[in-house]
């Protein structure tokens, strides 16, 4: 049976945050297999299948979860080039993020994201913040089906890469 229905891709540059993340996934029961990723680069290199990821698993994440501020390239810019693309631009995307600028929550929102979560300080409440968002995008949320893909233009099939 393949996985990659049920596959999260998390983008995050924080070991700290990954750490935390992915520990209240487990502590809260869910089995999802999560991608982690330090950059956007990454991030964009898993959804196009390429560079070190040019052999993975066929099929798209049921969830994208994106810190806002990442190196090469940040949170906005994977935002903007999975919602440009009609392939990947169902997938659900989550910010996950300390940014609590009112300008970064106003284009994430112009450019699709689907929720916008500032992290919780506390280690408690980032505990529950994350079993709320993995319970509903992961357990409950229906992702739309799986078609085959259209061929993309070449712009869309090469976003920017580091």
């Amino acid at each position: 049976m393949n996985t990659f229905h049920h596959r999260i891709l998390f983008a995050e540059d924080s070991p700290h945050d990954v750490e935390m993340t992915l520990a209240a996934f487990e502590e809260n029961n869910i089995s999802n297999e999560i991608v982690t990723v330090a950059d956007g680069a990454e991030a964009l290199d898993y959804l196009y299948a390429r560079g070190r990821f040019a052999g993975r698993e066929a099929g798209d994440p049921i969830l994208v979860m994106l810190d806002l501020k990442m190196p090469r390239i940040d949170g906005i810019e994977v935002l903007r080039v999975i919602k440009a693309d009609p392939r990947l631009r169902a997938i659900p995307v989550v910010m996950l993020t300390s940014s609590r600028e009112e300008q970064d929550l106003v284009r994430s929102y112009e450019l699709g994201v689907n929720a916008y979560i500032v992290k919780p300080v506390s280690v408690p409440a980032f505990i529950e913040a994350v079993r709320q968002l993995g319970v509903f995008w992961a357990i409950h949320n229906s992702p739309p089906p799986r078609h085959a893909p259209a061929p993309l233009p070449d712009r869309a099939n090469n976003p920017p890469s580091s």
